[in-house]
């Protein structure tokens, strides 16, 4: 996202002023959905800006390989402020950062979230966002596998491929034997509700490889005379003239330019950049941007603020038998792979999942249930040399909240990324979550499961009473799924309104997961992917 001053721009000889009818910035998970929508129409020209490269490195489309992209050249790689409740550690936030965005780099899987989740939406942004209005959407962007047709809640021919796992790991059936064992049945089809119950994660590949938002969206129109797409273009500035947004400023390399947008500047860049660069911009808190020295343009005051993610804690085993994918790395599994697309790497890590209810007794699971069936540690950063096995429980109804803010007014600069884990004031984050934790140690004491695990590797030791408290406090770590920091709603202080226009830019709209409001029962590529398909038809209209 970031990159280069005003003054850059404007002091560079070879600043280009082109014209587009829309400059769209962020090839991510949004911005690819909205690149292909909004050129359809042959007269319409489209400018796709994404900062990271082309999403060329075979890593991204073997699906097991996404976290040897942790923290490297495709990765912002973030940090969180310390955490105070979670022993004061500076959490790990990879994000995407080519083209696709963190569709590049997830875990592939495909949860919508419950249908009143979008009705909570319809609550804060109009019913234009309820289950009823968006269900259309869903079916029409899915391509559910093994359907001929579609059905009430099942699309089928859309660009984004909703399919079953090709080759699932051993330790996966074994750990959905141990749920069983423990009470937790086999899950319905999410898509048609959230119940409890664990299953086999449906995945965002066709064929044995990945399919990001890049892939399913951008590479279908790429050839389109209307569709400009611009890599390695890091954007540092919103151009507003008059109250209109009119533009952005940009570097490729050591060229600073300028680019006109006639009709709109849209920012897709994502829950933690789209909020930064509107900040940079002069677009958000006024006490904020005037101690940083930045121009007010729009004071906005909930820019940045209302930060949701999911976090998630767990624990892990080593394995008695060597059946985990960390048999990925081996040439045996590399040329199954090549040869028949089957084997470890094919695997989206995450392969299993499921809800479950707290003791609470909420109206919906307020649980999710993770299995890995490899050693998943040091929060992803350490590639598994012995086998093992991962089970993790998700917050899915996180009453903390966080922000993001800027530290400064140059857009090189990381942001401030504070989510705020478990600070909610009544403690019922880290309760819910401590309940997660014991249930994931009571499916492994299962009788199908007991019999494939070893010692406790994370955290190492014995199992005793200090095991969750360890878990969650040295060891909890984020789903990847930052939500909320340019709210969308229908009162005067949300930053963007129903059509997601910001407020008190003309001209100037925001699309992508930092528009959602709360937080879905799932994971959020679904969600986002949906925010850009209804986005584009607000635009259009």
């Amino acid at each position: 996202m970031a990159a280069c001053h005003p003054s850059d721009v404007d002091a560079d000889q070879s600043v280009q002023a082109e014209e587009f009818d829309y400059v769209i910035v962020g090839a991510g998970s949004a911005g690819c959905v909205l690149a292909s929508r909004l050129s359809e129409e042959p007269t319409t020209s489209v400018l796709l800006l994404e900062a990271g490269p082309q999403d060329r490195n075979p890593l991204i489309h073997i699906p097991a390989a996404f976290p040897k992209l942790f923290d490297g050249s495709l990765d912002w790689g973030y940090r969180t402020t310390a955490q105070p409740n979670l022993a004061n550690r500076r959490v790990f936030w990879p994000r995407g950062r080519m083209l696709g965005g963190s569709s590049s780099m997830n875990a592939m899987m495909w949860i919508r979230g419950a249908p009143s989740d979008f009705d909570a939406w319809a609550v804060e942004a109009g019913p234009g966002w309820s289950y009823e209005t968006l269900l259309p959407y869903f079916l029409r962007l899915e391509d559910t596998a093994g359907l001929s047709r579609p059905d009430e809640v099942h699309g089928v021919g859309g660009p984004m491929p909703v399919a079953a796992q090709r080759d699932p790991n051993q330790l996966t059936r074994a750990w959905l034997s141990a749920a069983g064992e423990r009470g937790i049945g086999p899950l319905a089809d999410t898509r048609t509700g959230l119940e409890t119950g664990v299953a086999l994660a449906s995945v965002n590949q066709r064929d044995g490889r990945r399919v990001s938002s890049a892939d399913a969206y951008l590479r279908p129109a790429r050839s389109r005379r209307n569709l400009v797409i611009r890599t390695g273009a890091a954007v540092g500035r919103i151009v507003v003239e008059s109250g209109r947004a009119t533009g952005v400023d940009y570097r490729i390399g050591r060229s600073g330019r300028r680019v006109r947008a006639r009709r709109e500047v849209i920012l897709t860049a994502g829950a933690i950049n789209s909020p930064q660069l509107l900040m940079c911009s002069g677009i958000g808190p006024a006490p904020l941007l005037a101690r940083l020295g930045i121009d007010v343009l729009a004071d906005r005051r909930e820019v940045g603020q209302n930060l949701q993610d999911h976090l998630t804690a767990g624990v892990a085993f080593g394995a008695r038998r060597k059946v985990s994918i960390a048999s990925a790395q081996s040439l045996g599994a590399l040329l199954r792979y090549v040869i028949a697309k089957k084997g470890p790497l094919t695997s989206n890590v995450a392969e299993g999942f499921g809800f479950v209810r707290s003791g609470d007794s909420p109206d919906l699971p307020d649980l999710e249930l993770l299995f890995v069936p490899s050693l998943f540690i040091n929060e992803g950063l350490a590639i598994p040399k012995a086998h093992g096995l991962t089970l993790g429980a998700v917050l899915l109804e996180p009453q903390s909240r966080g922000s993001i803010s800027i530290k400064s007014q140059d857009p090189e600069s990381d942001p401030e990324i504070d989510p705020a884990y478990l600070s909610d004031s009544e403690g019922k984050d880290a309760a819910k979550l401590r309940e997660g934790i014991q249930i994931c140690l009571d499916i492994a004491s299962a009788p199908s499961l007991a019999s494939e695990i070893t010692e406790l590797v994370q955290p190492d030791g014995p199992i005793n009473d200090q095991t969750i408290e360890l878990s969650l406090r040295e060891f909890a770590q984020t789903l990847y799924h930052p939500v909320g920091t340019c709210r969308m709603g229908t009162d005067a202080g949300s930053v963007v309104d129903s059509h997601l226009r910001v407020r008190g830019v003309e001209r100037l709209r925001v699309v992508d997961a930092s528009v959602i409001p709360l937080i879905t029962h799932g994971h959020t590529h679904a969600p986002t992917v949906l925010v850009a398909e209804r986005a584009a038809d607000l635009i259009r209209s």
